[in-house]
This record gives C-alpha cells, sequence and structure tokens, in this order.
C-alpha cells in the first residue's frame, strides 16, 4: 500500500520569469525544491510559442533532477526533435492551441492514430516513454492502446471546473469509470488538468490512478507559503487514502 505519486509541473516558474525576461525565478531551482519536498517527477510543457519553459530549461532539467522529467509537448516537427535530442525519461502528448490560456482538452487519439502510432515509435528507440493525454472516453482510451503508448494521463478539467456538487460527482464518476477501463486494456493511468487542493481527495480514492500532476494551484499556494510547503502539502493530501500503486503494470 501507498500514497498516490505527485508530479509537479513547473511551467509557471518559469511564466514568473518571463515577465521580465531575467534570470529569476529559475525552473530548475525550482524543480530541486520540489524533489526534495516529495515530488516524485517534475512536469514541463515545451510550448511551440516558448511562451514559458525554454528549450535551455528542458536541457538543465534533464540534466539536474533526480526524479523523473516528464516533458507535455505537442506533435509538432521541431518540438519532437528537441525531446529525442535531449531524451526525457518520459513525454505527454498533448494538443496546442498557440491563442489558448492553458491545455484545452484532450488529444484526439483516434483521429491522429496514423501520426502517432510511428511517433511513439520514435520515441520507443530512443528509449522514451510515452503517455497520451486523453478525454476520459471509452473510444480514446482503445485508441491510444493501439498506438502503442505506454500510460494515458486523464484530462480531469470538467470535474475541476464543474459549477456544482452534482456535476462535480457526475465528473468523478466518469473519471472512475475510464481510470477502470484503461487499467483494463493494460494501461497505468495518471491524471491532471485544473486539481487544486480542494478537488484532489476525491481522486485520491481511485485506485486505478497511479499520479497527479498539478501545478498552477501548487505555485499559487507556494506564493504565500513557500514552495517547500506547498507541495509537502499537497504531498501530505494525496497519501490520507493509501491505495496499491502500479496495478497495470
Amino acid at each position: 500500500m501507498g500514497a498516490m505519486k505527485l508530479g509537479v509541473n513547473i511551467d509557471h516558474i518559469a511564466t514568473l520569469r518571463q515577465a521580465r525576461r531575467g534570470r529569476f525565478p529559475d525552473p530548475v531551482e525550482a524543480a530541486l525544491v520540489c524533489e526534495n519536498s516529495g515530488a516524485e517527477s517534475i512536469v514541463c510543457h515545451l510550448r511551440e510559442d516558448r511562451r514559458h519553459i525554454q528549450d535551455s530549461d528542458f536541457r538543465r532539467l534533464k540534466k539536474s533532477i533526480r526524479t523523473r522529467l516528464n516533458l507535455e509537448m505537442s506533435i509538432a516537427e521541431d518540438i519532437v526533435l528537441v525531446a529525442l535530442q535531449v531524451r526525457p525519461e518520459q513525454v505527454t502528448l498533448v494538443p496546442e492551441r498557440r491563442q489558448e490560456l492553458t491545455t484545452e482538452g484532450g488529444l484526439d487519439v483516434a483521429k491522429l492514430m496514423g501520426r502517432l502510432k510511428p511517433l511513439i515509435l520514435r520515441f520507443h528507440k530512443k528509449g522514451i516513454k510515452v503517455s497520451l493525454f486523453v478525454d476520459p472516453i471509452f473510444s480514446q482510451l482503445h485508441a491510444a492502446k493501439q498506438t502503442g503508448a505506454d500510460l494515458v494521463e486523464l484530462h480531469t478539467g470538467r470535474y475541476a471546473n464543474a459549477k456544482t456538487d452534482a456535476a462535480q460527482l457526475r465528473q468523478l464518476h466518469t473519471l472512475r469509470l475510464a481510470a477502470k477501463q484503461a487499467c483494463d486494456l493494460g494501461l497505468p493511468v495518471a491524471a491532471g488538468h485544473g486539481l487544486d487542493y480542494r478537488n484532489t481527495a476525491a481522486l485520491a480514492d481511485i485506485a486505478e490512478i497511479e499520479e497527479l500532476n498539478i501545478g498552477y494551484s501548487i505555485i499559487v499556494r507556494a506564493i504565500t507559503v513557500g514552495l517547500e510547503s506547498a507541495v509537502k502539502e499537497m504531498v501530505t493530501l494525496l497519501s490520507r487514502v493509501p491505495h496499491e500503486l502500479e496495478i497495470c503494470r
């Protein structure tokens, strides 16, 4: 038995730095604090527009951190080439639109099957695991399995943004069902998007979900309590409901 894993997304450390185009705060320094505070992976998104994380950040993270580096990325070829060169332990393929504030919705794996299959093979040849960021819909999970992906990350945005308790419960049920379906397909499950200190506890009770990837709410909390405390608080929150880990492997 053990606690759900926490992956901390450090994009918004870089967002703050880019506001002044300076050197601080340093996302690599922040990543090391997150590791020392209990994070089991570090997540960053190298966007095509480079609005926060820069190529140099990504390369320094690969050299500096001790835990798993999970690169969120689109399937644009220039980003693919950077990822193949740096070789993080994992990439998570996500949809990306230039004008969005943050990733909106899951990847349409069924539609992109012809592009994803050969791309995933390219990553596997470099020893890089591939996760697909998908909506909690069986057709997308089934398509993800067909691509040869190593795992899926369930998009929790509709759950996190639900306006009523009843709506949130419906979305929680959808996530619970999708996690079970993914596990039945032999796909390990992570989840993330829009999660914070109020809505993660319910997800910690879903045994099939091995890891939650959380960024913005932790960085916001760090403004008042410090990054170390913010990460430790989330780790503690996820450890309150122990469950069996890695049951899909």
